[in-house]
C-alpha cells in the first residue's frame, strides 16, 4: 500500500535493546491531502532512518505496511515504511533504463507450428 502526502512532523528517534540485539525506530506524520487532509503516524526502522532522511514539509510517497499485536489483552497497530521516495526523487525500481523487455517484431515469411 503506498501513501502520499506531506511531512509535517518528525517525531524523536528511539532506540533500545531487545533479544535481537539493538533497535532504532523514527516516526514521523504524514499529512494525505483530501477534502478532510487526514494524518497518519508512520514508523521507519533501522537503516530506513539514514536512507529517507526526511525533513518537514518534505512531499513522499511512502509504501507501508500495517500490523496489529496483542500485548497485555489489547491491541496496537503501527504503520511500518519499508520505502519512502521523495517527490521529484528517482526510484530504485526505475533506475538503470526501461522496465519493459524489447519488442519482438515477426515477419509473415517465418512459419510457425501453431495447429491453427
Amino acid at each position: 500500500m503506498e501513501l502520499t502526502g506531506t511531512v509535517i512532523a518528525l517525531l524523536p528517534e528511539v532506540t533500545g535493546q531487545g533479544k535481537n540485539g539493538s533497535w532504532r525506530k523514527q516516526e514521523f506524520i504524514l499529512e494525505i491531502p483530501s477534502q478532510y487532509p487526514k494524518k497518519v503516524c508512520i514508523a521507519l526502522w533501522g537503516d530506513k532512518i539514514d536512507q529517507a532522511n526526511l525533513k518537514v514539509n518534505d512531499s513522499v510517497t511512502a509504501s507501508i505496511d500495517v500490523e496489529s499485536r496483542e500485548y497485555n489483552s489489547r491491541w496496537y497497530t503501527e504503520v511500518k515504511a519499508w520505502k519512502v521516495d521523495k517527490a521529484g526523487g528517482v526510484s530504485a525500481s526505475n533506475q538503470g533504463g526501461s522496465p519493459l523487455p524489447p519488442v519482438t517484431t515477426f515477419s509473415e515469411d517465418e512459419s510457425d507450428d501453431l495447429p491453427f
